[in-house]
């Protein structure tokens, strides 16, 4: 290995350790010990086992996991780290009665989490009903509190052109945020802050019913998926999601600090282009409704740069 790829591989590692080191922050966890070794555990073992008195054995409490909210009463507790010993539901069991209005009334001007107190308004997901595709980021900016939209500052612009880049137009598509509420100085929301606003996302995808999902970032990666890896270990590969196809990729704030991952981001959301593209929507009935590229977008995408599209 050369002391480039060596110096890149231990800069990754680094990366991910701060990701995993704040992830723990938020869980309130200040130390973390070193693994034991096995004689270790087991003398610990034996020793619990000879100093406490025996106990009934109780039945494991089952803890569900997060996305099984998507059709529940937003007010019902939310699992943290979700349970994986119960089956997937499938997009069928997604199904709901429930439109969008409905989800933004029970919303409300929702005071449910400390981040009420800062924001100007709650910045629920907009775009087609009935889009087939779905973008996912992390909150709202100051554009956002502002204008009540998601994703319209210097962030919003590039995945506007994102969008275009692909063949639909941003009336389209549907946009939307893990959190409504923006976080003071646009920091990151806590796991607590997330956890009580995502149950209203899971409503909407259950609702809408895309037939992709991009999430970007890994705020949203991880509060959408049961998965702990850091976005780079998973963009470009799709995931699933009750049966929906879901496309993890960068934010498009991270792609305004390192225009070097356009590219990555590009490759990524061919992906979903190709995809639509071949795939018809199992839940539309007639063509008129379905979102195709025609021969002569095509082309036009395809004669100018890929790349042109993201700067």
């Amino acid at each position: 290995m050369s002391i480039d790829a060596a110096a890149n591989e231990l800069l990754e590692l680094l990366r991910e350790t701060r990701e995993y080191s704040r992830y723990f922050g938020e869980l309130g966890v200040e130390t973390v010990e070193p693994a034991k070794t096995p004689e270790a555990t087991s003398a610990v073992r034996e020793t619990r086992t000879k100093t406490r008195p025996l106990q009934a054995t109780a039945k494991p409490v089952e803890i569900a996991h997060p996305a099984a909210v998507a059709v529940s009463e937003s007010n019902q507790q939310d699992s943290l780290f979700g349970d994986l010993a119960q089956p997937k539901s499938s997009l069928a069991q997604l199904q709901t009665k429930e439109s969008m209005e409905d989800i933004w009334r029970d919303i409300g001007d929702c005071t449910r989490c400390g981040l009420c107190e800062g924001r100007t308004q709650v910045v629920n997901t907009y775009g087609n009903h009935k889009a087939r595709l779905m973008f996912v980021g992390e909150a709202p900016g100051a554009e956002e509190d502002a204008q009540g939209k998601p994703f319209v500052g210097r962030a919003g612009q590039l995945l506007t052109k994102i969008i275009e880049a692909i063949g639909f137009k941003r009336e389209e598509v549907l946009i939307g945020n893990v959190n409504r509420c923006r976080p003071p100085g646009n920091r990151q929301p806590t796991l607590e802050e997330a956890s009580i606003c995502r149950p209203f996302l899971f409503r909407e995808i259950a609702a809408v019913q895309p037939d992709v999902i991009v999430v970007m970032g890994n705020t949203a990666l991880r509060n959408l998926l049961e998965v702990r890896e850091g976005i780079t270990r998973v963009r470009g590969q799709f995931q699933d999601f009750r049966g929906i196809k879901v496309m993890p990729t960068f934010h498009p704030a991270y792609l305004l600090r390192d225009p070097s991952k356009k590219r990555e981001t590009w490759e990524d959301l061919k992906k979903v282009r190709d995809y639509l593209d071949t795939t018809p929507s199992p839940r539309l009935d007639s063509l008129a409704n379905r979102t195709f590229i025609s021969d002569a977008l095509r082309a036009n995408l395809l004669a100018r740069s890929e790349i042109a599209h993201l700067r």
